[in-house]
């Protein structure tokens, strides 16, 4: 199962709705597609779909799934990655209005590098990318949180009896 999804932003996403709604109809894509469609104005005919799950439904909905279509929305990339799903991002771009800048391309593209997820910017390459990524394996998502708190943690710890409550030192 394909599960396409494009966040809660007010701006609508039709343009990546109407490209996998195309491929099923077009038989491109065989493979059952759930899309959450957000605030979007175009209504696939071809797809399941729903503008919104709650957080438990949509938690399901990345489980089950084998590919995820995604906007470059980071929580549902981080939450993707760490799950190990095969990922496909199409950033929402600021000159087909989806957004008011480009900010969606540079953690997708940064991840795309570390070949964690595959960036696909125009959803006509939407073919070629699923056909990639079929056989591909992704690498294993390292989190560093642990480490980070441990050194935020020592650093307190050294600096803790010359630290004056409520005031920073010089």
């Amino acid at each position: 199962m394909i599960f396409v999804t494009v966040g809660t932003q007010k701006f609508p996403f039709n343009r990546l709705l109407k490209k996998v709604d195309q491929l099923v109809k077009e038989q491109v894509i065989t493979q059952e597609v759930f899309i959450q469609t957000g605030t979007a104005d175009y209504i696939p005919s071809y797809c399941h779909h729903q503008a919104f799950y709650s957080r438990k439904q949509f938690g399901e909905m990345i489980g089950a799934c084998s590919i995820l279509i995604t906007h470059g929305g980071a929580g549902t990339i981080i939450d993707a990655i760490k799950r190990r799903k095969k990922t496909i991002v199409v950033p929402r771009l600021s000159k087909y209005r989806e957004h008011v800048d480009d900010h969606q391309l540079e953690l997708p593209l940064r991840l795309h590098e570390l070949n964690l997820v595959y960036t696909c910017r125009d959803e006509n390459a939407l073919p070629d990318a699923l056909s990639k990524i079929e056989n591909y394996e992704f690498d294993t998502y390292h989190s560093n949180t642990e480490t980070f708190i441990a050194s935020v943690d020592t650093f307190l710890q050294a600096d803790a009896p010359t630290m004056i409550p409520g005031r920073f030192r010089t």
